[in-house]
């Protein structure tokens, strides 16, 4: 498990700035986010605008995994990575995580319990978590102990910048398994994708929740690669292979309790071709005059902004277009070279 520093509680690592994220990946042949309670896990679609919805829980998932993939303790676990053939209840979950078990959990105040809690449990640090423990666990852990930690990190639902076309061609895919002799038993279910997807996400690092749940700023800063290799990681499997990381934008302000918001709002898809008719990235040109003109507005707030842009992605900014190093001197000139800084997410 990746080692944790007590800056990261006691308090010198601290977080004291507010953070405003965008987040985009897109989806070619594949379902982003598909609707468990539809038929065949529809992939999830804005009746209408025809846009495709991917719900902030899936985004988390992905984090949570590539988080556990790279050794920190998390709370809300996957069921389907999980070594065990038995699924932990909340209160075993507790003790697994902290590694304490009930007694010595007994001897610590509620507080002390709490700090061995988000010291272990990233994901909590991150995004929260409801303590629904056991009468009786939550009677070991004290009255000091909170009920609820409040993620300081959120996501916005995201969805796509073009209209979506699901796959005409989509299979019915069938499953045979013997059930003992010679009786065997099948499956039919629709394999369903869409064509392709642009999706941006928007999110928030709150400088004040980050206090209650122990953030620091290394945790936050880890968000710079984190997203990018949860998407590329995670998405190795054959519902979700399509997926890939296009653009990420981290900007951290200096003023207290400010943030632009929907920063998102200022992208847009500029390419001459029909969105309907989009199918991977080269045919798409990712307009940015929106974001840029809010950041160079409120640039005597920015301290500064991480980004990372992916080699394939077109970008249009003052009516040209380029590549990454376009997008980078297009956001220098709106902030300030100074204060921007390309991260490699690999690094």
């Amino acid at each position: 498990m990746s080692s944790e520093t007590t800056a990261d509680i006691d308090g010198t690592d601290s977080v004291t700035n507010r953070s405003e994220i965008v987040f985009a990946y897109d989806a070619e042949d594949t379902n982003p986010n598909g609707n468990p309670l539809s038929a065949n896990d529809k992939p999830r679609i804005d009746e209408t605008t025809g846009a495709a919805v991917v719900t902030d829980v899936r985004l988390k998932r992905y984090l949570r995994d590539q988080l556990d993939d790279d050794g920190y303790g998390i709370y809300i676990q996957n069921p389907s990575k999980s070594d065990s053939d038995s699924v932990l209840d909340r209160d075993a979950l507790f003790s697994a995580v902290t590694g304490q078990d009930k007694d010595e959990l007994g001897e610590m105040t509620g507080s002390e319990a709490a700090d061995a809690f988000l010291m272990n449990a990233i994901d909590v640090r991150y995004f929260g978590a409801t303590g629904s423990f056991s009468k009786k666990f939550r009677d070991v852990l004290g009255e000091g102990f909170p009920g609820q930690f409040i993620g300081p990190v959120q996501f916005s639902h995201a969805r796509s910048l073009n209209t979506v076309v699901q796959k005409s061609e989509t299979k019915q895919l069938s499953t045979v398994v013997s059930s003992g002799g010679d009786a065997q038993q099948g499956t039919f279910a629709t394999d369903n994708r869409l064509q392709y997807a642009f999706i941006p996400f928007h999110g928030i690092v709150n400088e004040v929740g980050a206090d209650d749940t122990r953030l620091s700023q290394t945790d936050v800063e880890r968000l710079d690669t984190l997203l990018w290799r949860a998407v590329k990681n995670q998405t190795l499997t054959r519902s979700k292979m399509g997926h890939q990381p296009r653009f990420y934008l981290r900007v951290e302000y200096d003023t207290d309790a400010f943030h632009i918001g929907t920063l998102d709002d200022g992208l847009e898809l500029t390419q001459d071709l029909s969105d309907t008719e989009l199918r991977n990235i080269t045919d798409v040109v990712l307009g940015i005059d929106g974001l840029l003109a809010d950041l160079e507005a409120y640039r005597d707030h920015i301290a500064s902004v991480s980004v990372t842009a992916d080699r394939h992605l077109t970008v249009e900014a003052a009516g040209e277009t380029g590549g990454p190093d376009h997008l980078v001197k297009a956001l220098e000139d709106a902030v300030g070279a100074e204060a921007v800084t390309e991260v490699d997410p690999y690094a």
